[in-house]
């Protein structure tokens, strides 16, 4: 199953990465507080990169990279 792989800017100027397989849905989620709890307290989020991926895992396993290189 297809996925995407996403990054948001915070208000607070923080980036939040993540995956799924629905782009739009995941992005209301995150808007109305209804996302990640990182992202519940840093509202407005904006998308700032998205990739498509042809499934779902790879998306995450780049996720995962992405997160192992900024911490």
């Amino acid at each position: 199953m297809p996925g995407y792989l996403y990054i948001l800017q915070c208000s607070d100027g923080s980036y939040y990465t993540g995956s799924t397989r629905n782009l739009e849905k995941r992005l209301t989620e995150h808007q109305s507080g209804k996302g990640a709890h990182y992202t519940q307290t840093r509202l407005p989020v904006t998308l700032v990169f998205q990739e498509h991926f042809l499934n779902i895992a790879d998306a995450f396993h780049y996720e995962q990279k992405i997160k192992m290189v900024s911490c």
